[in-house]
């Protein structure tokens, strides 16, 4: 997924643009309404994420000039403006979503997630490895049709060995991928998760490479998607 940034705030937009790039998304990030215009112009974007309060062309002036020359990409606001009358104005000017500053990196990578799918029509794959089954868009594991309850981590930790079957993934690299900039990380948080999942999953095995990190392998006749 491509996406461009318009935000700026360098600290916020250094943090938004390193973890989503953790995440393993393509994103580019601009500073003013002008700089937006010309990389829309130049570069095929999935999501927009669109703050209000920016230099040369204001966040509603880029929607308003967007959606006037027939530009339909998904827009998501990010922006410090709580009030109802300023949601209002963004939404009837053709944003898609409104976040409001602060917030929580995971919803927004969720909202990112949900915006992309509805533009595009479509669902993200369900991994299956036997009887065990993540679906990535209703945020549920199952194993013999009975849901495993996780904590978000948790899930974050098994989507991505589940979507990297057969390869080893570090204990550096999941947590990039499961853990925000500022988050307090504990340095043996991965494995406590890891064990917490061994006694959810049962005889679902994720095997440890000692000293290199964490593998579900492949099942037999390779790895099934929806």
């Amino acid at each position: 997924m491509n996406l461009l940034l318009v935000e700026d705030d360098e600290m916020l937009g250094d943090g938004i643009q390193t973890v989503l790039k953790r995440r393993g998304l393509s994103i580019d990030w601009v500073r003013d309404g002008l700089s937006a215009m010309q990389s829309l112009k130049t570069t095929r974007y999935d999501v927009l994420l669109l703050d209000l309060n920016i230099p040369w062309l204001s966040g509603l002036e880029v929607l308003a000039r967007l959606r006037s020359d027939g530009n339909q990409i998904p827009v998501l606001v990010l922006t410090a403006r709580s009030e109802v009358v300023d949601r209002v104005q963004a939404l009837d000017g053709g944003a898609d979503d409104y976040v409001v500053k602060p917030f929580d990196i995971e919803e927004l990578c969720a909202r990112i997630r949900a915006l992309h799918r509805r533009h595009s029509g479509q669902e993200e794959e369900i991994l299956r490895h036997g009887d065990l089954i993540l679906d990535p868009s209703a945020h549920t594991v199952t194993i013999q049709n009975s849901e495993v309850s996780l904590s978000v981590k948790e899930f974050d930790i098994l989507q991505n060995l589940m979507e990297n079957m057969g390869r080893v993934m570090s204990r550096r690299k999941l947590s990039e991928k499961i853990y925000c900039l500022d988050d307090d990380v504990e340095s043996n948080a991965i494995e406590v998760h890891i064990h917490h999942l061994r006694k959810k999953l049962g005889e679902h095995p994720i095997r440890t490479v000692r000293g290199v990190g964490y593998v579900i392998e492949k099942p037999a006749g390779g790895v099934a998607r929806r």
